[in-house]
């Protein structure tokens, strides 16, 4: 198992010596290559993996020729209409990711716990921020600290609107808070940005950042929490070859606002079962975000037209039921 790396970052064959020292895109480029060449049968997630959309070059396709200057120049890396090729998307674990609304499922033992992660007035290494008004809709966000993921991104995208810091509050859970803990450069740069936006917008008040979270389970009630209170799930990243957060967001029925740039694009039917975010144009992010919650205010039961419609996707389409039948 393994994630391509060459799509996430523009660019990064005509300017591989530029990241080479951190990523060393020339040996990544070259296995990958060796070995989508060799391998007898390949399972991809999404089509958007194998040959992209009208608007965007799949994964595998972007290895079809490339140029890494002063290396190698490829002319025809791998045929993406070869058969080997096989899409069987994943899904969440059910006994963890199930929808808000299944009441006798509810972990609500670890109600409490999740309150302090979201609520707990102390500022301390696992969470900063507050969120003084807990009666607004909270934008939700978990993943990993680093520049791809883009949850500063996000966290700029908030503070820059006024309008959606009216309607909602913003939890992210993400890295460390402390940047002497992590041993990672790009995390360091992210942790150290994330206070510089806290500050630069005030953010206190209305934002709330966790470290990340390990525990499994009480992430699937964390999902479902963010549910009770009318949120959404975001999914902000500047590539994303899946998105399984944006499976498990959905499968726990929270409105979901993720990527167009990789599987999200493919997971989600933008404005029937979620929508479709652009980080490389933050106004447009705000914008849908905007529009979505003012339409809620308005007419309550779109929120759960949109929640409604993310489970029917999920259950057609991203299960591991359905997973192991292909």
């Amino acid at each position: 198992a393994h994630a391509l790396e060459k799509t996430k970052y523009p660019d990064s064959d005509l300017y591989w010596r530029k990241y080479e020292d951190r990523y060393h895109f020339s040996s990544q480029f070259t296995a990958d290559l060796i070995a989508m060449n060799n391998a007898d049968f390949i399972i991809t997630s999404t089509y958007q993996e194998i040959a992209g959309s009208k608007n965007h070059v799949g994964q595998y396709e972007s290895h079809t020729a490339f140029t890494l200057p002063g290396l190698y120049r490829v002319v025809h890396g791998i045929d993406v209409f070869d058969p080997k090729f096989n899409i069987v998307s994943p899904g969440a674990d059910m006994s963890i990711y199930f929808p808000y609304s299944e009441k006798q499922m509810r972990l609500t033992a670890l109600h409490s716990s999740i309150e302090e992660l979201l609520y707990d007035p102390e500022q301390n290494d696992e969470h900063v921020g507050m969120l003084s008004d807990q009666s607004k809709p909270i934008i939700f966000s978990m993943a990993r600290l680093d520049k791809v993921k883009n949850i500063t991104g996000l966290v700029e995208c908030y503070g820059k609107s006024t309008k959606l810091r009216e309607l909602v509050n913003l939890v992210v859970v993400g890295g460390y808070i402390d940047a002497k803990k992590s041993r990672d450069r790009e995390e360091v740069e992210e942790i150290e940005k994330m206070h510089d936006l806290i500050k630069k917008y005030n953010l206190h008040g209305q934002f709330r950042w966790i470290t990340a979270q390990m525990n499994r389970a009480r992430n699937g009630e964390l999902y479902r929490y963010i549910a009770d209170t009318r949120g959404a799930f975001v999914q902000p990243a500047f590539y994303e070859a899946f998105g399984l957060t944006v499976v498990e967001a959905m499968t726990c029925g929270l409105p979901t606002f993720a990527t167009c740039h990789g599987g999200p694009a493919e997971i989600i039917e933008h404005g029937l079962s979620g929508f479709h975010i652009d980080p490389y144009h933050p106004d447009q992010v705000t914008e849908v975000m905007v529009e979505f919650f003012e339409q809620c205010q308005k007419d309550p039961s779109h929120w759960d037209k949109i929640s409604d419609a993310g489970l029917k996707r999920i259950y057609a389409r991203y299960t591991w039921k359905i997973y192991s039948q292909r």
